[in-house]
């Protein structure tokens, strides 16, 4: 298989740590999202919304969507089993994995685009955002390239992002209850999905995953950090991944 990615997409992230905790082995092709690599023909051909990640399997076909790519990478690796067995369970963890997609990554993407893409989207001439804006496949994601590229999200706008995000600290202290993962026992998908976000938070308001402000996700995020896939998967502090780049 190949995985084509980018080392601080969430979506990537989530894909490489199933990847890491089932074991499977991949190559690495790492996307410039900066140089919209992820906008070319062929790898549209590949993921037509035109985002990272995409996995190429060994018969050719691609899938995208890190949901779907997680649970297809569960069905075809069996062990260890990351969804719950019993189907009233598996369907409320979509809705999980759902809800972070529909309420946490927009305002994610926010924060991170503000700090990766904003600075040089803002000295593209108006050719050169046009050029740009006319390979991005869907409305949503150009709505957003010309957004920071001519309307730079504002301190205020940030912080409201980030207020937002961290609406799914509480919503995870009420689920871990006495379990050690967000689905009993067994670490699952839905774990994997909040990670990438975690992570972030843990970066832009560490105060919010104290043992005071959140006792069961700052107890399940050190058992993250533990886990072997969690080294192997990469989930690099943004600050570093970015002066590591720019070195």
């Amino acid at each position: 298989m190949k995985l084509y990615h980018s080392w601080l997409s969430s979506a990537s992230r989530r894909v490489r740590l199933c990847l890491a905790e089932k074991h499977i082995a991949y190559e690495s092709v790492p996307i410039d999202m900066r140089r919209q690599e992820h906008h070319q023909p062929a790898y549209l051909a590949m993921n037509p919304n035109g985002v990272v990640p995409a996995l190429r399997l060994d018969n050719g076909e691609s899938l995208y969507e890190s949901g779907t790519i997680c649970e297809y990478l569960d069905d075809i690796q069996p062990e260890p089993p990351l969804r719950p067995d019993d189907a009233y369970q598996r369907a409320v963890m979509r809705n999980f994995v759902r809800w972070t997609d529909d309420k946490a990554l927009p305002n994610l993407l926010i924060l991170n685009w503000s700090i990766v893409f904003q600075p040089q989207a803002q000295q593209w001439s108006d050719a050169e955002l046009a050029d740009r804006l006319s390979r991005v496949p869907t409305a949503e994601r150009r709505e957003a390239w010309q957004r920071i590229s001519r309307q730079p999200y504002t301190d205020e706008e940030k912080r409201a992002a980030l207020d937002r995000l961290l609406a799914l600290v509480p919503k995870m202290e009420a689920m871990l209850g006495d379990s050690p993962w967000l689905f009993g026992e067994r670490f699952t998908l839905a774990d994997i999905a909040a990670i990438p976000f975690i992570a972030r938070i843990a970066e832009l308001s560490p105060a919010s995953l104290t043992a005071e402000a959140a006792p069961r996700v700052a107890a399940w995020w050190q058992r993250v950090q533990a886990r072997p896939a969690f080294a192997s998967a990469r989930i690099d502090r943004f600050d570093d991944a970015l002066r590591e780049r720019a070195a």
